[in-house]
C-alpha cells in the first residue's frame, strides 16, 4: 500500500536522491528572477517537490504564487511554516521551533497540526539522533535532516557531513537532506536532496 507521501508524488518511494527544491521568493527577486523562470528550471531538472519559503510578501501575493507553482507544476507544493496558507498548498514544513510554538509536547503539537492539515503532507527539520528517534514517533510524512554542509544563506552550529547516511538509515519517514545540497550529490539513505539556490547555476 502506497503512503500519503507516495500517492501525493504520484509513484512508489524506491530511488534516491530525487530532487525538491527550494523556492525562496527572496532569493528569486534578489537574483532577478520570476516564478515563470523557476518553474523552466523545475522541470528542465525533473523535480519532485517544491518548498515555497517567502518571508517577504503579503500574504495575498504568497496565495497568488502558491497558485501559479500549483498551476505550472504537477508535483506537491509545499509551504513553509505558514500554516494559515496551508489549503492553497499541499504540505506544510516546520522546524524544530515552530513546533515548539504550537505545544511543548511535540505529540500534542502534531496532532493539533494535522487538526488543521488534515491528510495533507507535514514535514518536520531534524539535526540530530535524538530529533529523529523523536520524529520516528510522530504523524509525520518526511524529515528533513542536516545540515549536511556549511552554506552562505545560513548559519549552521552542526555540520553532518557523511555522518548524514547513518543518521537518515535510524528515521522511519523518508529523509530529505538539507543544508548545502547539490543537485548531484549522491548521498546514501536520502531519498530527497533539497536544493536551495544553488539550482539557479545548473
Amino acid at each position: 500500500m502506497m503512503s500519503n507521501f507516495e500517492e501525493a508524488l504520484g509513484f512508489e518511494l524506491k530511488a534516491s536522491n530525487l530532487l525538491y527544491i527550494l523556492c525562496d521568493f527572496e532569493t528569486l527577486q534578489k537574483k532577478s528572477l520570476n516564478l515563470e523562470k523557476f518553474v523552466k528550471i523545475c522541470k528542465k531538472l525533473d523535480v519532485k517537490v517544491v518548498q515555497y519559503r517567502d518571508k517577504i510578501s503579503s500574504n495575498s501575493i504568497q496565495k497568488e504564487n502558491l497558485f501559479y507553482l500549483k498551476e505550472n507544476l504537477n508535483i506537491p507544493i509545499i509551504i513553509n511554516d505558514k500554516i494559515d496558507l496551508i489549503e492553497f498548498a499541499d504540505g506544510l514544513h516546520l522546524g524544530q521551533e515552530d513546533f515548539d510554538k504550537i505545544h511543548n509536547d511535540k505529540k500534542i503539537a502534531t496532532k493539533l497540526i494535522r487538526k488543521k492539515i488534515g491528510k495533507k503532507l507535514l514535514g518536520l527539520s531534524t539535526h540530530n539522533e535524538i530529533e529523529i528517534l523523536e520524529a520516528n514517533d510522530l504523524d509525520l510524512d518526511m524529515i528533513g535532516l542536516g545540515a549536511y554542509r556549511s552554506t552562505s544563506t545560513k548559519d549552521v552550529s552542526t555540520l553532518l557531513g557523511d555522518k548524514i547516511s547513518y543518521l537518515a538509515k535510524i528515521s522511519k519517514h523518508p529523509v530529505c537532506a538539507i543544508g548545502g545540497v547539490k543537485v548531484e550529490d549522491k548521498i546514501e539513505n536520502i531519498r530527497f536532496n533539497v536544493v536551495g539556490s544553488a539550482i539557479y547555476s545548473t
